[in-house]
């Protein structure tokens, strides 16, 4: 200290009567500030020399001023009561123009006052998505669009498509309505439709639980009647002919009608993203389209996917499907291809691509080329745009197949505990070792199966041959890796043991596959939840969905949906086979991505220790087994037409 104060200049002291400087060469009025008013520094000499009680203090002229502001001096004033804010339009009158903000809206995710649910509010129109479908015949855009429906239901985005060639031929007069007959089929000839039958709510009800997208009226101003009075118009490749006039008034009256329809599910019934599934193969066409929406909503956003396909293998693939679907059911395959490739000629001679129309007019678009090999955006706007462009680049047609299954049976499993990191029983080792087994050899038989339909298959197709062939015919299916992913909790990862002792499968744990968080509840059975902690038990039991669960972590099944979002996106990504061994909520929300339930069946399907399921992704949709774990034999036996269940367990 006293070397310091002998080295360092000391810095003036301020008084009321002004600074004090020290060896300072420079003059005293140099360091004065500016004069104050005398008012000011009368003030100023008051408050120096009273107290906090207003006694006189006896102080030298030359005593440092401390500021008041440094102090804090209490009061016995009363405090101003609370006013609570009023809504308001940031400080003016005027009444908000703007529309809202399309930031990013997750069901489970995401809370605000317009959508505690975090699904997209109504109001939001701006958020709100049409997605218009472009492209030729036989590319796809079907298969794309029902992948898109389902990976965004899946997310609990309310979302529908709308096809223009089932309401062409319901107008025709080649298909009924559904309230006159069965829904017509669409071009999927079983995996859909075994999807389509699975049940949840008991023989009864019987809901579906695809989502059936097809018109269930039409009203072309009065034609509809008409048409039912008439002849089947003729659908051959005559009717797509451009210069077939009437024809295609039809056909724009019929797409004019079935966008309207769509634009109903959006603006009035819930909808946030609505699929117009339709050629839309000139510009001509999407400019009506384009005004039309304008002319309902200005708002809402616009999206147009095109699907460009130059692969020969995978032409020949669909042409093949869309010989199995109903503009050619039961008919001569030969003859129905000769005709299909006409009207894919008749659409080509007017054929206009996406391209200098919708960016001279800053309308967003994504072309996806062979199935995503290559894929090409425009002014992509806005968060369902932005995860579309993203879940498209990893579509593949890759042959293979996705097991999903939990862990064997744990300690924690025999004493009906929720959570927890205990290890597997006796009898999940053996569960283990039997899953090794039996993978193994149906692999083997997998790869024989291949190799026989890529040998007997022909194109065209003869009568009675509704299997379509990979387009990659060449792929070397002898070469196909086989991945088996865990969670990082031990009964997971000790089920996948023998996997993992064999240097021909690829083994990985996820945190992402562990079970779902019970928070406050881990390690607690339901009984226990139920006696201790009546109201949570009884919120849970009435909606499992979107209950989450109390405590630090807790978690529900929206967040379970949230973090498997990457996930998902991963195994549509890639070629390799995969196994997943995970737990009951995961095995749950897998489930019903890929076979696209809806929101009400995901938390309760029944999904039982022991139940192995194969999904077989195919060009049409996939190929769904299961089956179950015979203890007596250590081995697994097929459920024949199998269908998912609503869980009767009250402790699932």
């Amino acid at each position: 200290m006293i070397a310091s104060s002998a080295t360092a200049p000391s810095s003036p002291n301020i008084s009321a009567n002004g600074p004090q400087p020290h060896g300072s060469g420079r003059s005293h009025d140099d360091l004065l500030p500016p004069p104050a008013t005398p008012a000011l520094a009368h003030a100023l000499r008051s408050l120096h020399e009273l107290d906090v009680n207003g006694q006189a203090l006896d102080r030298p002229a030359t005593t440092a001023y401390d500021s008041p502001y440094s102090r804090s001096i209490a009061s016995t004033a009363p405090g101003s009561p609370r006013i609570p804010p009023l809504r308001q339009n940031s400080g003016n009158h005027t009444p908000r123009v703007r529309p809202h903000a399309t930031t990013l809206n997750i069901p489970g995710m995401t809370r605000s006052k317009a959508s505690p649910d975090g699904r997209i509010p109504e109001r939001d129109v701006a958020a709100k998505l049409v997605i218009i479908m472009v492209g030729l015949p036989a590319r796809g855009k079907s298969y794309i669009t029902k992948k898109i429906q389902r990976y965004l239901s899946w997310q609990q985005h309310n979302s529908r498509i709308f096809n223009v060639g089932n309401r062409r031929r319901i107008a025709a007069g080649v298909a009924k309505p559904q309230n006159e007959a069965a829904p017509v089929s669409a071009t999927e000839p079983d995996g859909p439709t075994q999807a389509a039958t699975i049940l949840l709510n008991g023989a009864q009800n019987m809901p579906n639980i695809t989502v059936e997208d097809e018109p269930t009226r039409l009203d072309l101003n009065g034609s509809a009647a008409r048409l039912k009075r008439q002849q089947q118009i003729d659908q051959s490749a005559k009717f797509f002919d451009p210069k077939n006039e009437s024809a295609a008034k039809l056909r724009e009256q019929v797409a004019l009608d079935t966008l309207d329809e769509l634009l109903d599910y959006l603006l009035h019934r819930g909808g946030a993203v609505g699929i117009l599934d339709a050629t839309n193969s000139t510009i001509h066409r999407r400019q009506l389209l384009v005004n039309r929406i304008r002319e309902r909503e200005p708002k809402l956003g616009i999206l147009f996917i095109e699907s460009i396909c130059h692969d020969e293998n995978l032409l020949e693939a669909n042409m093949r499907l869309k010989l199995s679907g109903p503009d050619y059911k039961d008919k001569d395959p030969w003859k129905s291809l000769e005709d299909f490739k006409q009207r894919v000629k008749a659409y080509e001679s007017a054929y206009e691509p996406l391209g200098e129309y919708e960016e001279e007019h800053d309308l967003q678009y994504i072309q996806m080329i062979d199935v995503g090999r290559k894929v090409v955006h425009h002014r992509l706007k806005g968060f369902l745009s932005g995860g579309i462009a993203s879940y498209l680049t990893t579509f593949n047609l890759s042959p293979r197949q996705i097991w999903i299954t939990r862990h064997g049976q744990s300690v924690d499993n025999q004493l009906q505990k929720l959570g927890g990191d205990s290890e597997l029983t006796e009898r999940g080792h053996y569960y283990g070792q039997a899953l090794y087994h039996f993978i193994t050899q149906k692999r083997k038989e997998w790869l024989i199966d291949q190799k026989n339909k890529i040998a007997k298959s022909t194109f065209p197709p003869q009568p009675g041959d509704h299997t379509p062939p990979y387009p990659e015919l060449n792929q070397e299916l002898d070469d196909k890796n086989f991945c088996v992913w865990t969670s990082m909790l031990k009964r997971s990862i000790e089920t996948a043991e023998y996997f993992d002792a064999d240097d021909d499968y690829d083994v990985k744990a996820w945190e992402m596959l562990n079970e779902l968080n019970a928070g406050t509840f881990e390690g607690m059975t339901y009984d226990e939840i139920a006696q201790k902690y009546p109201e949570e038990y009884q919120k849970r039991s009435r909606d499992k969905l979107q209950y989450i669960y109390p405590g630090v972590g807790g978690e529900g099944y929206l967040q379970v949906i949230s973090r498997l979002r990457d996930m998902v996106r991963e195994i549509e990504r890639i070629t390799d086979h995969l196994l997943i061994i995970s737990h009951r909520s995961v095995c749950r929300v897998l489930m019903a991505y890929f076979m696209d339930l809806t929101r009400d069946d995901i938390a309760d399907l029944d999904v039982p220790l022991g139940i192995l399921y194969a999904i077989e992704p195919k060009p049409y949709g996939i190929e769904f087994h299961a089956y179950k774990y015979n203890e007596e034999q250590s081995w697994f036996d097929e459920l024949p037409n199998y269908k998912p269940q609503r869980t009767v367990d009250r402790n699932s």
